[in-house]
Formats: C-alpha cells, structure tokens, sequence
C-alpha cells in the first residue's frame, strides 16, 4: 500500500526566537517591535506544533519513523480515500488560518521561512488532489506489497514483548490496510487509470517472492518476513516458552492476513492485464497533459516550466556532455568513436566485479572507501557535518525485482537508525565499476546524506521543516554533489571521471526522455534507443530507467534542473562576492533551512550575498 503520511508533515515543537540586538541602545519604538516579532514567531510556531501533532498523531508510520513508540505502534495508516479527502480538507483549512491569522511581516527572518516553506507546501498538496488516482497504485518503483515487509524489517523495532506484539498486530491489520488498498485500485481503473503494462509480471513476482518459505512452503527456510520477526524475537531477552507464543502467533498472522493479502492482490493486478495504458506516458490517460503539467511544477517546483523548454535544456547539455565524455576517450587512448567506446564499457570483463557473493562485497566496500575519502578533508567545504552515521548496504534480494539501482535510506532523527545508502547487486554484470564513485557520492555523502540528515538535526525550526520534500531541491542537490567531488579533487582516474560524466549524461537525458514519452508521446523503445546512444550503461539498466520515467512522471526532471538551479546561484553569489565568496558559507544558505522549493532557494541565496556584503561594508 502506498504512504499517506499526508501531502506535508506539518510543524514544530520548538521554533527559536531570537532576534539579536543591531545597537547597544534601542529606541523604544524599536524595543516594541522586536517584542511584536517575537510574539507572532511564537504564536506561529504554536501553530506548526499544533498541526503538526495532529497529523503525528494520524500517522503511525511516520510515528514510528521517527523513532517514537506510542499506542498505535501495532497500527497501519488509513490508506482509505474517505482519509485522503478528510486531509485535504484540512489543508485547506490549515491554508486559510495561516493567512488570516499571522502576519507576515512581523515576523522575524527565521520565521518568515517557515511560513514560506508550510504555504509552498499547503499550496502544493491542494494543487495536487485532484490527480490522486493518477499516481499509479503499483508499477516498477512502487510494489504495496513488499513496503509492510520493508518498513517491519527496516523501521519496526522490537525492544521488548509488547514490540513484537505490535508487530503481530501489523501482520492481522495489513487484511483492512489491503481492502484500503484494493478500493484506491478499483476507483483507480474506473476512471480509467490502470498501470503500465511492464508493471505486471515484476510486481507479481516480486509479491509472489513474499510468500516462499515457512510458514508458507515446505522449503525448511524461513521466509523474508519471519525470519526477520523471528530474529528480533530472539534477541530479546525473554524465555523460551514466551519466545514460542510471540513466534506461534506471528505465525498465524502470517497465514491468515498477510497471504491472503498478497493473494488477492496478486489476483486483481493479474484481472487488470487487459485495461493497462500499455508501455505509454501518462498522455494516454484520461487528463494525461494536464497531469504532466501537474507532475512538472510538482518535481521542479517552478511555476511556467514547460515540456518544450525542459526537452531543449536536456538535448543541449547532452550536446555538451558529450564532447566533454569524447575528450576523456581521447586521454586513455581509445581509438575509436564514442558509441564503439560505450560499448568497450558495455562488455569490458574488467569494468565489473564478478557476481558472486565476494563481487558483490568488494563492490560494498569500495563504496563505503569513496564516501570515507569524503571526511578526509570535508571541513573545507562544509562548515556543518550530519551527526547520523551512514551505512552502505545490498538491497534485500526478495525486492531485487522492483527495487531502484541505488538509493538512500533516511536515518532516524534520534539516532536508532542509521542513514543508509542501498545498491541494488541484482546482477554484477551491470554495475560498472567506473560509474561506482559517483553513485557513492550522490546517494552517500556528500549527497543526500548530507541533505538529508543535516536537515533532520536542524534546530530552531519548526517540525515539519525538518522533513519538508522538494524533489529538485533533494535530488539537484545530489547530482551538485558529484561536481562539487569533482573540484574537491576526487576522480583523479579518468575512468572514473568518465563514469561522473556518464551519470551527468544520464540526468540530462531524462530531462529528454521524460518529456519525450509524456509530452510528445515517444515510444518505450524510442526512449530507450535514446539512452544507450548517448549513455555506456546496459540495456537491462537503460531498460529498468525508462520503465521508471513512465510510471513516475516528472521525477527524473528533478536532478538537472536542481542542480543546475544551484549552480546558477553559485556562480551568482561568486561574481558579486568575489573574495568574499566562501564555499562553506553558500554551503551554510543552501542547506540551513532543510529541503526548500527552488523560487525560495533563491531568496535565501540572495539574502545570504546581501548579508555578505554588508558585513564587508
């Protein structure tokens, strides 16, 4: 079943108040007004923490994300749509109190963010209802039947007996949170949104996965889901006959909730083959342009962004890229022309690990080496370092199937789950090695490690800043994260340096790809085609990329127009700073706020140059 934490988490517990003194002596009209300022800001910020343990409190997953363990720590959400339009009526309520109730300008600069951040997002969230049923139930990146054994496995911590009772709890409640999911399928395919037609056979398959091994096979092994429920059992400190009934009961839950769930999933996927939308972008729906419009500004966060415009942006740094790819095959001597270069890289024994079990270690722990290099000299470039550790991990092989190439894992904010940087080693003969620093930096650190984590441990903000999401913001700043390794030095083999290069051309070919199949109503196999000219990965990747772009419009937009967003305003803040210009301290105006959208992002790297310059006035 697919989250709805709610289109936003909304707000704060504490929100700082503090607005130093500009003169020893105040004028007492001035005294008055920062009195004011500091009265709206904590009005506000009882505000965002009011909303925000409201929507806490509806919320047991994102509970129990955060770490926290409550009374409804044995439940699932309402993933019913009755929920989905009870929430939407409260954002636009919450909209309305923010605007009528707070003035803006009394507020201090910190606040003033806040309240820009919760209104982008409230605005966002409204803007998007309507389109609820147009984000695909299932596809390639999103199996509702492999997320409640990620997020036990993953999230659900068992400290004691009533954990694992909770546990057990989850198990019988997934038989409601599956008819909750089975209704937004039907409602779905009545308007005539049904999955693309690839989803089908490794959506089942990896469903189907779930169910091998005891207590549903006679294998003798135990499957994904127990072992996990019976590995937490134990380790816990309990005797044997308490351990027994946690582990008889899960049991139990298992063959009567959890396997019937799958089943009846598996079965209604398997009735929809015939209504798919085929391998098509989203123009074959019903609203399929307005939608795209809707996924544009959703993923961008750019208001007048067009198709046509992205689509041009893409195929002229594809351009670009590619002399700077033919330049670097010029330096290792290979004769030839760049697609005979793509596919020496395609085929090189020695540009893979072997793919075995110790292929797949050494590919883990040369990643884990790139991101250690990181710390060696990180204080010249960021001023504040994330306190959550990062980890680099095989994703489990049961979502191989549908789960990504590579991606991050976020930590808990107090410290009990580490961030994690997953790779997905399905099959080593399609990760190339040259390509792997970069991944390393992008996911790890000092890409969304970085982002992500620092945003968490952010103070002096309200709650729900620190788990705002902007995908161009997020994802821009990842893919700056690879050139900023660049200019601190790393890369040094240009092999390597080739592989960052492939992974900028893979960016920019999505700002192609993705407006070619949603706007101009390319083919899967056009798009495809369009890949593998232009980029070394394999096909099978090429392949898995494209499935992706058309189940998730918009998405791979995010990374080349954030990153080039940030950049932009870079070399803004370098050309009016000159030797003023610190790396650490733009570092500082770019993630001090947590994730933001792109127009916001602008305002604070403005504000930062205008502070600059009048400290050096």
């Amino acid at each position: 079943m697919t989250i709805n934490l709610k289109h936003i988490l909304i707000a704060t517990t504490a929100l700082a108040v503090v607005a130093a003194p500009a003169y020893a002596n105040h004028h007492e009209a001035d005294e008055t007004a920062e009195a004011e300022a500091q009265t709206e800001d904590q009005r506000l910020s009882a505000f965002f923490d009011e909303l925000f343990q409201r929507n806490l409190a509806n919320s047991p997953l994102f509970q129990s994300q955060i770490g926290m363990k409550g009374e409804r720590y044995g439940e699932w959400d309402d993933f019913s749509d009755a929920e989905v339009v009870r929430q939407h009526e409260e954002t636009i309520s919450d909209l309305a109190r923010l605007r009528a109730d707070f003035d803006y300008d009394a507020l201090s600069e910190q606040s003033q963010v806040s309240y820009r951040i919760f209104e982008f997002l409230q605005e966002r969230a409204i803007n998007d209802h309507e389109y609820r049923f147009h984000g695909y139930a299932f596809s390639t990146m999103n199996n509702p039947m492999t997320f409640p054994v990620t997020f036990l496995q993953n999230v659900h911590r068992v400290d004691d007996v009533s954990d694992a009772e909770a546990y057990i709890s989850r198990l019988n409640g997934l038989t409601v949170a599956g008819q909750q999911l089975m209704e937004g399928i039907d409602i779905a395919a009545e308007r005539g949104i049904v999955p693309t037609s690839f989803s089908f056979d490794p959506v089942i398959a990896d469903a189907r996965n779930l169910l091998t091994g005891a207590p549903f096979d006679d294998s003798g092994e135990d499957s994904a889901i127990l072992a996990d429920f019976r590995g937490k059992v134990d380790a816990l400190e309990i005797d044997q006959a308490e351990k027994d009934r946690l582990i008889g009961e899960a049991t139990a839950a298992l063959e009567t909730a959890f396997a019937p769930t799958i089943n009846n999933f598996v079965a209604r996927v398997e009735d929809l083959r015939n209504d798919s939308v085929g391998p098509n972008g989203v123009w074959a729906l019903p609203g399929g342009k307005q939608y795209y419009e809707n996924r544009v500004e959703f993923w961008t966060s750019e208001k007048g962004m067009t198709a046509k415009q992205i689509h041009k942006t893409g195929l002229d740094d594809v351009k670009r890229i590619r002399g700077e790819m033919e330049a670097i095959m010029a330096t290792v001597g290979f004769d030839g022309t760049l697609p005979e270069f793509f596919d020496f890289l395609r085929t090189d024994p020695s540009n893979f690990f072997p793919d075995t079990e110790e292929g797949k270690q050494a590919y883990l722990d040369q990643s884990k080496a790139y991101i250690d290099s990181i710390y060696a000299d990180v204080d010249q470039y960021f001023n504040i370092l994330p306190q959550a550790p990062l980890e680099v991990r095989a994703v489990e092989a049961w979502r191989e199937e549908t789960a990504p190439i590579a991606f991050y894992n976020r930590p808990t904010p107090d410290g009990s789950r580490p961030g994690i940087y997953y790779v997905n080693l399905k099959d080593m003969t399609t990760k190339q090695k040259h390509e792997m620093e970069t991944i390393a930096y992008h996911e790890g650190a000092p890409g969304h490690h970085f982002q992500i984590a620092i945003q968490q441990e952010l103070t002096g903000v309200p709650m729900f800043q620190k788990f705002a999401f902007f995908g161009a913001y997020t994802e821009g700043w990842g893919l700056y994260s690879e050139r900023l390794a660049k200019e601190e030095g790393r890369f040094a083999d240009p092999m390597q340096d080739f592989g960052r290069l492939q992974n900028e051309m893979l960016r920019a070919a999505r700002l192609v790809v993705d407006t070619g199949v949603h706007s101009k109503k390319w083919t899967r196999e056009k798009a495809i085609k369009f890949m593998l000219d232009n980029n070394p990965m394999t096909e099978e990747d090429a392949t898995k990329e494209i499935e992706r772009y058309i189940d998730l419009p918009g998405q791979a937009l995010s990374y080349k127009i954030g990153m080039i967003k940030i950049l932009d305003l870079r070399d803004k803040a370098k050309a009016e700073l000159g030797d003023d210009f610190d790396i650490r301290d733009f570092h500082d105006a770019v993630l001090k706020n947590g994730a933001v959208a792109l127009p916001i992002l602008e305002e604070l790297v403005d504000g930062y140059i205008a502070a600059k310059k009048a400290e050096a006035a």
